[in-house]
């Protein structure tokens, strides 16, 4: 399955259009992020949000100083397709 993000456009607020290398598309609203502590406190700034760009690299929605968004997981919040199995194993 291809996870790789191939365009992102800001809309509002913590609302991207995103669109992956399958095809598929659609509107990821990372509002709850700037919530979960750590590294995404930075979202509690809506410019530094804006600044997200693709990692051409890692087909990766990033922002500076190298945070970035696992693919499977916006894939999944984009599509509402399940995650893949591997993320849901208990470790």
């Amino acid at each position: 399955m291809y996870y790789n993000v191939v365009s992102v456009k800001y809309l509002e607020g913590y609302k991207l259009e995103v669109i992956f290398s399958d095809g598929k598309r659609g509107i990821a609203n990372l509002e709850k992020y700037k919530n979960y502590g750590g590294i995404f406190n930075r979202f509690n700034d809506l410019e530094y949000f804006k600044e997200v760009y693709i990692n051409k690299e890692l087909g990766v929605l990033s922002w500076p100083d190298d945070l970035d968004i696992a693919p499977e997981t916006l894939y999944h919040e984009v599509t509402g397709e399940p995650l893949p199995e591997w993320m849901n194993e208990e470790r």
